[in-house]
């Protein structure tokens, strides 16, 4: 299929197939053996992944621009951010107005500039997270982990009760390209045993490990041996692998021993004293940064802390993108800022990787990266300001980006890579593939980016065919 004509309606019946083409599958195996996998010494134990789903303009949060006020009848090719710079407690580094909390704890972390997407044609954000999250480029014919589900299969719970992938904040029903958002947060053919917990509501995560009303733990046990009986009576199901049917089992478990854990009360924000739930307590995302902190002290591996993905809200921003960026900045700026400097406090920064992300940039008129065939989807066309809502970055840009690393190992105070001064904002120094990315992510917890299983009598690499090379530029 033609991938400029590629269509959300087409992507999830490629992506749902594949995901089905998997069901009868049996369990990977391990593809290498041992001594030919060296997986390098690790710098973290676990890793949170701030998701700023929907297209986070580096121009106006991480990597400002030229700036010009907004002013009737002003060009819109002259703009470049919207927002002034503002700067950090590192010389060299400046972010824009709205991150002055980030400013104050940039001396902890790595700030990469060059960031690249591949261009894909219809830019979809459905491709690009998964994309993202994967490292593959969807359609492909296995359903392809999430980068948590790698690392859950590769290096297992860092607690014997906790999930070792938890997804806080994203909806995955009643709101738009939910089906798409599913395709990439499942643990693809590594099976449901490396699935995320997902926590939409994080004020409300104490109820997810709670037994429901009559549902006590000797009923749940019932099921479980119920669930096992069936499984028992019927081993010729072609339509669901022994692998699956034990990861399975192997889920319902973990889930049993969760529900009658003490390591519930990490689910328990009420258990924070109020004045640190008031400076997190920006909405649901800053709700959720704070659960991120109280459940890599409690020992889980790898949580998913979103913004969430719906199409034209939040970073979405394809029309009134300042008065948007404005608000989401005061959403994330406090609770990212609060949630580095609890972990340092607590001792945990240096082995915990705080990655902040998203799945490309944005830009006033340029759509993908110059030269681009892609569908231009601003809401606000026009060559000159009409009005407030056409001032803002629109369009999907995948030509530079910015990602903001701490702890895990990381130099603190630095800046990698650079993106122009001028329209194009393309990466100009050192760019950072996503392959390359997912390496840097991959060899700070311990994990070589050659890791690989077999599956339908092929390498599965955890990076696009192995040959994701971390930024060893970035380490301490």
């Amino acid at each position: 299929m033609n991938s400029e004509l590629l269509t959300r309606r087409d992507l999830l019946k490629q992506l749902s197939a594949a995901s089905v083409a998997t069901l009868g599958m049996g369990a990977p195996k391990v593809w290498a053996e041992a001594d030919e996998v060296v997986h390098p010494a690790a710098r973290a134990d676990s890793c949170i992944l701030i998701w700023l789903a929907g297209g986070m303009a580096a121009p106006d949060t991480f990597d400002p621009k030229r700036y010009l006020p907004f002013e009737l009848e002003l060009d819109v090719d002259k703009i470049l951010s919207t927002f002034p710079a503002i700067d950090t407690v590192v010389d060299d580094i400046k972010l824009t107005e709205g991150m002055e909390h980030l400013a104050r704890v940039m001396d902890r972390g790595t700030l990469i500039r060059s960031a690249v997407q591949p261009d894909l044609g219809s830019i979809l954000h459905s491709r690009h997270q998964y994309h993202w999250h994967t490292g593959y480029v969807p359609p492909i014919t296995v359903a392809a982990p999430h980068i948590g589900a790698w690392m859950a299969k590769v290096l297992g719970p860092n607690s014997e009760v906790l999930p070792p992938f938890i997804n806080i904040g994203q909806r995955l029903e009643g709101v738009g390209e939910k089906e798409e958002l599913k395709a990439f947060t499942t643990a693809g053919f590594l099976g449901s045993q490396f699935g995320p917990m997902n926590l939409p509501y994080p004020e409300d995560a104490l109820k997810s490990v709670q037994p429901s009303k009559g549902m006590e733990p000797g009923r749940f046990a019932n099921r479980y041996r119920h669930y096992q009986k069936l499984i028992d009576q019927n081993p010729n199901r072609a339509w669901f692998s022994d692998y699956r049917q034990e990861s399975m089992l192997r889920s319902m478990d973990a889930a049993h021993r969760l529900l009658q854990s003490d390591e519930r009360q990490a689910f328990d924000l009420t258990r924070e004293p109020q004045a640190l739930r008031e400076i997190y307590d920006t909405g649901r995302f800053g709700q959720g940064c704070l659960l991120a902190r109280r459940l890599v002290e409690s020992g889980a591996r790898f949580i998913e802390v979103t913004t969430e993905y719906i199409p034209f809200k939040h970073f979405d921003t394809h029309e009134n993108g300042h008065t948007t960026m404005k608000r989401m900045k005061s959403e994330i700026d406090r609770p990212i800022a609060q949630l580095i400097l609890d972990l340092e406090e607590r001792g945990l920064l240096d082995r915990t990787l705080v990655v902040v992300a998203s799945e490309f940039s944005r830009d006033m008129m340029i759509e993908g990266v110059p030269g681009s065939s892609a569908r231009d989807q601003s809401r606000a066309k026009t060559d000159k300001l009409k009005e407030m809502k056409q001032y803002g970055l629109h369009r999907h840009f995948t030509g530079g980006t910015s990602v903001a690393m701490f702890g895990g190992g990381v130099k603190k105070g630095y800046r990698y890579g650079r993106t122009a001064d001028e329209r194009p904002l393309v990466a100009v120094e050192n760019p950072v593939s996503i392959a390359d990315l997912h390496a840097t992510i991959y060899t700070a917890m311990g994990i070589s980016p050659t890791t690989a299983y077999d599956i339908e009598k092929r390498p599965f690499f955890i990076t696009k065919d192995g040959l994701g090379k971390p930024v060893a530029d970035i380490f301490a």
